[in-house]
């Protein structure tokens, strides 16, 4: 009995203190999922900026080379295009990781981790499908240059 009225006049200053420290860890939490969301919101910004740059630098190219034969004129656009597509893709890919780690629920963090696996996979296709097409435009520059060269 003794010890337990030695502990019991500090009973309060301890309970103070949790709380204090509740308190300041519920507001670095705080802190942190406005980052999380501002930064989410940065990149989702800077995405839809890619897209759009994507787009004018597309038709400054198809307007500069609109006399070409149109399978070159639309290759060259396409790669134009596809790789502000792939850049745009990688900054929504960062906007998702940012997300699933304030997920409020399983629902939402299974939601996210769907969308973020499938724009990987778009991703990776698009980039494969990009570096196919500059190797077929390198090798189709090859024998012309070639030829030149030695007449």
């Amino acid at each position: 009995m003794v010890r337990e009225f030695a502990i019991a006049p500090d009973l309060p200053y301890y309970r103070d203190r949790v709380l204090r420290e509740i308190r300041a860890m519920e507001a670095i939490e705080q802190g942190l999922l406005e980052i999380v969301n501002l930064s989410r919101l940065a990149l989702e910004a800077v995405s839809v900026l890619c897209v759009l740059l994507g787009f004018i630098a597309t038709l400054r190219l198809f307007f500069r080379y609109r006399q070409q034969v149109y399978d070159v004129l639309f290759l060259k656009t396409r790669l134009c295009f596809g790789s502000w597509l792939a850049m745009a893709l990688e900054f929504q890919l960062g906007a998702d990781i940012l997300a699933t780690t304030v997920a409020p629920s399983f629902e939402a963090l299974g939601r996210l981790g769907a969308i973020a696996v499938i724009r990987t996979f778009l991703n990776y296709f698009l980039n494969q499908e990009l570096e196919a097409e500059a190797d077929r435009q390198a090798k189709r520059k090859q024998p012309s240059e070639g030829g030149a060269s030695e007449t």
